[in-house]
């Protein structure tokens, strides 16, 4: 008789994501077993993901790994894992903002970082990327908050402040913010923009879809033809940013813009690549709202551009906006970005022990 072994877990809301938070002492450290486990913890491949903790969506199927960090200047390494639903597939290939934001909370609550006065910023090393944010989270006497007069967008109520910025994540996985060296490209005769500022995303038009861009989630998650469509140019991208072969991988993600109609920058729709975000990626936004400020992109054309070297970009989405603020700067005639900062909010949901049947690489009563 196989017996179930325990691991602790976290499970956090961060942004508008929710996930397992694990230090990494606690899972295998052979990467395909630590991966049969996880598949095992959400109950993946299965579309409900009924025997695991899942939420049966993309959003809710992540899965954060956290430990010190060896890197000067740095307090802790986030690894980030997409547990596809549906599929038997853990995916190291991206970062993720949302599920960042619980991160610092995480680290705080684990006793990784120190609390330091009312307020604690937490260097991240984000893994996937090799790159770094601070996360300032409150920490009034000596202990994470978590509520608070915070509202974002796809999120209930509101709750404590958690700030993020991001410091160098130009070509975070494809090597240069424009892989191709243009700002636009065109793919099956889809106008495009192939950028990656945290997240290798294809920028496009949704008119060129016969799209107004302001569709309803179910208009665009049941359009079986746009769908096609769109994994046609995501194929075609993938070697165009140096990702290879991207059938069946979560990167690049997919954005279709238009004007805004509520005050915004830009209005959204996203898709994660296989479904319709309910709102849009914490970096997948910083990444389109760069695309909005670039000569040449189809983006910059359907933008309401704010004034002045730093710009407030609301990028509208299905369910709201999220608010992304970029420092500019020119250099040598050169556009680069200083920094790019947002607020998200996240939330302890539970800690505890979860508990699976080990895979048969995973013996029971290791660690994990």
């Amino acid at each position: 008789m196989t017996e179930q072994i325990g691991i602790r877990c976290a499970w956090m809301r961060g942004g508008t994501s929710k996930g397992a938070y694990f230090l990494a002492s606690d899972l295998p450290q052979d990467t395909a077993a630590r991966d049969r486990l996880l598949l095992a913890v959400m109950g993946s491949p299965d579309p409900r993901q009924i025997d695991g903790i899942g939420g049966a969506n993309p959003l809710t199927s992540k899965v954060a790994v956290v430990s010190k960090s060896e890197r000067s200047g740095c307090d802790v390494d986030y690894l980030f894992l997409q547990i596809v639903p549906d599929k038997a597939i853990v995916s190291a290939a991206q970062n993720c903002g949302n599920i960042l934001a619980g991160v610092a909370p995480f680290a705080v609550e684990r006793g990784l970082v120190a609390p330091s006065g009312d307020r604690t910023t937490v260097r991240v090393h984000m893994v996937n990327s090799d790159s770094v944010a601070e996360v300032t989270v409150e920490t009034p006497n000596g202990r994470v908050r978590y509520d608070g007069d915070i509202a974002i967008d796809g999120v209930p109520g509101r709750h404590a402040p958690v700030v993020q910025a991001f410091l160098d994540t130009e070509g975070s996985q494809c090597g240069a913010l424009l892989p191709t060296g243009r700002a636009l490209d065109e793919i099956a005769g889809v106008p495009c923009t192939l950028i990656d500022n945290g997240m290798p995303v294809v920028v496009m038009p949704a008119a060129a879809f016969g799209l107004t861009g302001h569709e309803n989630a179910d208009e665009l998650e049941n359009n079986a033809a746009l769908k096609e469509r769109l994994e046609t140019v995501r194929i075609a991208a993938g070697p165009l940013m140096g990702l290879g072969d991207v059938r069946g991988q979560t990167v690049p993600k997919l954005t279709l813009v238009a004007p805004p109609r509520d005050g915004g920058m830009i209005a959204t729709r996203t898709f994660t690549p296989y479904s319709l975000h309910s709102s849009i990626g914490v970096l997948g936004a910083v990444t389109v709202a760069t695309a909005c400020l670039l000569d040449g992109c189809p983006a910059q054309a359907l933008a309401v551009i704010p004034p002045g070297p730093s710009k407030r970009c609301d990028v509208e989405h299905p369910s709201g906006r999220l608010t992304v603020d970029i420092e500019l700067e020119t250099v040598a005639g050169a556009f680069m970005i200083r920094r790019a900062a947002l607020v998200r909010t996240a939330r302890l949901l539970m800690d505890g022990t979860v508990f699976v049947i080990p895979p048969a690489a995973v013996a029971p009563g290791r660690p994990a």
